[in-house]
Order: C-alpha cells, then structure tokens, then sequence
C-alpha cells in the first residue's frame, strides 16, 4: 500500500502546485486587468477634464497655472507644455523625444487620441504609466498634457496582507496535510486489509474474510473477495470430501482383493471356497475398474463435448437401444416396460453418451422399482424441446436426499448402495452429459410411491 500511498501524495504536491501556479498567473491577471486599466482609465478621465479647459489658440499661461494648480492635489503628475520638447526640463528623468512622439504619435495626436505608453523607469525603479493628450486647433498641435504615475509592485499593493495571506496558506496546507493524511488512512486501511487477507488465503488460510464497511468501489471489491473466498473454501472442501470418498471407495475393494489374493496364494483359503474368492476378487476388481472410469469421465472439462461426435438422432430409436442393453434386468424384476415414444423427434448429439444417460436413468428406475411393477418411458415435444420421461413406481427418494441426489459420491441409501457395487457417481456423470448437450435434468419423487426423471434435449433446427 506503500506504493498506493506514496501515488496519492504525489498527485495532491501536483496539485497544489498547478494551484499555486495558477493563483500566481491569476494574480498577474488580476494585477493588469484591475489595476493597471484601471489607473489607466482614471489617467484618460483626469487628462480628459483638463483638456476640455482649453478653448483654442495658443495655450495661455493661467491655462498652465490651473493645470499645475489640479496637479498639486492629485496624486498623479501632471504638466502642460506648449512644445513637447520640454517635457525634458519638467519629469524628473530623462524623456527621449522622438521615442515619446514619433510621427504615428504626432498623427494620433492631430485627430484628438489620447496616447498611453507604459515603460520601465530606473529611477523609480518600477513600472511608468504615462498619458497624453493634445492641444489641438485647426489641425495643429499646440501643446500637450502630459500625465504620468509610478505603478505600484504586486508586493506593495498587498504589502500588509502577504504575512497573513502566508500564514493562512501554512495553516491550511498543514490542516490539509492532517486531514488529507487522516482521510488517506481510512480509505486505504480496506485496501491494507484486503491485501493481508490475500496474503492469508495464499499461505492457505480460507477462513479468512474482510469486514465490508463501505458501499464504495473498495466496499464492493472486499465483498467480491469474501464471495471469493467462500466459493473458494467451498471447492477446498468439496475437494477434501471428495478425496477422502475416494480413498473410502477404494478402499474396500483394494482391501477385499488384497486380503483375498494373499489367502489364495498362501492356501488359507479352502478348495470348494476358492472359486468363490476369485469371484469375490473379480467382481471388487470390476468395481474398481468402475469407479475409476466414471471419475475419469467426472474428470474431463466441460467444453470435452467439442471433442464428441455429435449427429442427427432419432431419439425414439436410441432409447430403444438402450432398452436393449438392460433388458435382461427387466426381465428378471418381472418389470413391464410401457413405451410413448414420439418418433419424430430428432435431436443432435453423441449417441455413445445420450445412450449411456438413457441406459443409467432407466437402470436406476429397475434397481428401485417393486417387482412386477411398472416403468413408464415417454418421449414428446414441450415448448420447442424434446422432453424424455422415464418414470417407476417404486421406493422413492426422501425430500431431503432429493436436492442432493446428483452429487458426486451421494448415496439415498448408502449401506444399500455399497453392497450392490453402486459408487453415487452415476446421475453426476448423467447430469454432466447433459449439460454439455445443452440440455437439462430434473427429478421429482415421493417417497413409497416412486420417481419421474425429465431430460430435456433441444431439437434439431431446421
């Protein structure tokens, strides 16, 4: 957060220093707009009074002896000449004529305009405003008024209110520091907090959450964060569960075939009872060998359907294909099969795992339906889909198990569902499928009375 801090700092010194900047412009702005034109301005007002004194003809000298009278109770200098030269023997500096009065000047002069020129004078060591105006009649210049004062420096002008127009500038850039400190640390302390938890959660540590506070960006960020870290301990411990039902699923099988090979091969194991140890170590083998399959395929990412090769299917046809497959469970359950099958629905897929989806969902309606019960499969269109239907009139699922029944290793009855070699990864891998067909898997139960399991398939556009 040092980095962060030190950005924020940086920006603020930029800050205030493009302020001071300006200030400094706008005061030079300031300074020439309002009190340079301004003097100007009363210069030319003054200048003008004066000059409406004269009525024409030569410039008398009680017309001089009024102007120098005005000047002695004005705080701006004023003379009245008849030649322009002598301005030379009345300022107290040096006047250079022909730089004063040049001949666009002299002709500025002719038709009535007011000159104004502004210079530096070393004498005075600051700026000179000077003003002047003609004597005119019949086109000729008879003398002039000649008007000038000293500018005074931005200093002077605010001489008394720079010491406290600077200790009010300390003061505020030291309770703005205090302030701007303050408020930094309370904005960056979610952040700080937020770093030290992903510093936690690297070292492993998922338990840990940020306080939310705010309802700012940085509120919304720790928010996401905890939502973060619980997906993320969520998945830990799905992993950890899954992992140990693993090992538990493997387990005993491993311990069956181990147990059983070392008896055989040490003659534990009695001659009539052998073969039936080597069926026993057959059929953990194959549960084995299942179990590994099905978590190879729960393995495989999702987008593993672009791989699959997927056709035009009548899907009536397929299902048929499957009912072959376990026809000889249906006849050993004494199970009747009633069939309303649309055979004009025609979906895209891969029939390998369609078939594979059909044969597990109608395997669980066998395994858990009465004997001499029926299973009713049916297959229409619903809403532009094609929705399959396979529904048994048999235990049922309990409410509780129903939300859970397609997680990997969930079992309704797990004391059952092991001894029949069941692993609880079927309708996770069926669910799985069907999805990546881009379809969907519902299942609705009651307990005694039995289960309906709905596949929906998108059609095949025409």
């Amino acid at each position: 957060m040092k980095k962060l801090s030190s950005k924020l700092w940086l920006l603020i010194v930029l800050f205030l220093s493009a302020t001071v900047i300006f200030m400094y412009i706008f005061t030079n702005f300031l300074y020439e707009q309002l009190y340079v034109e301004d003097t100007k301005a009363t210069m030319i007002e003054t200048g003008e009074k004066l000059q409406a004194k004269y009525a024409g003809g030569k410039v008398s000298e009680e017309l001089i002896a009024d102007i120098e009278a005005f000047a002695a109770y004005s705080n701006i200098e004023i003379f009245a000449v008849r030649n322009p030269r002598e301005l030379s023997a009345c300022v107290p500096f040096e006047i250079d004529y022909d730089a004063l009065i040049g001949t666009d000047e002299r002709q500025q002069l002719l038709s009535g305009k007011a000159i104004t020129k502004i210079g530096y004078e070393e004498r005075f060591e600051r700026q000179i405003i000077s003003v002047i105006l003609p004597f005119t009649d019949q086109n000729r210049l008879e003398g002039i008024i000649y008007l000038y004062y000293p500018l005074a420096k931005i200093s002077e002008l605010a001489k008394e209110e720079v010491i406290l127009l600077s200790t009010g500038a300390i003061m505020f850039l030291l309770v703005a520091a205090f302030f701007v400190y303050q408020g930094m640390r309370k904005i960056l302390q979610p952040l700080e907090n937020l770093h030290q938890a992903v510093n936690q959660m690297t070292k492993g540590d998922y338990d840990v959450r940020v306080n939310v506070s705010l309802n700012d960006e940085i509120g919304h960020l720790s928010s996401a964060f905890n939502q973060m870290a619980d997906a993320i301990q969520r998945d830990d411990e799905a992993q950890k569960s899954f992992l140990a039902t693993v090992s538990h699923e493997l387990r005993t099988p491993i311990s069956y075939v181990k147990g059983y090979s070392e008896a055989i091969q040490k003659g534990l194991i009695e001659e009539e009872k052998r073969e039936e140890a080597i069926q026993l170590i057959v059929r953990e083998a194959a549960r084995m060998e299942r179990l590994t399959n099905e978590l190879m395929q729960l393995a495989r990412k999702e987008n593993v359907q672009q791989e699959a090769q997927y056709d035009m299917l009548v899907l009536a046809e397929t299902i048929r294909d499957a009912l072959r497959l376990v026809s000889q469970k249906v006849t050993a359950k004494n199970i009747k099969l009633v069939l309303r099958l649309n055979e004009d629905i025609i979906v895209i897929g891969d029939e390998e795992k369609l078939k594979q989806v059909f044969i597990n969902i109608i395997e669980n309606a066998i395994h858990y339906s009465y004997e001499q019960s029926n299973i009713i499969i049916e297959s229409d269109i619903v809403q532009s889909q094609a929705v399959l239907t396979v529904t048994d009139y048999g235990i049922g699922i309990p409410s509780e198990d129903l939300p859970h029944v397609t997680e990997r290793f969930y079992r309704v009855n797990k004391a059952r569902s092991r001894s029949d070699g069941g692993s609880g990864l079927g309708l996770s891998i069926v669910e799985q499928i069907v999805k990546q067909h881009k379809g969907n898997l519902k299942i609705a139960s009651k307990l005694g009375e039995g289960t309906s399991v709905f596949i929906t398939l998108p059609l095949m556009e025409e």
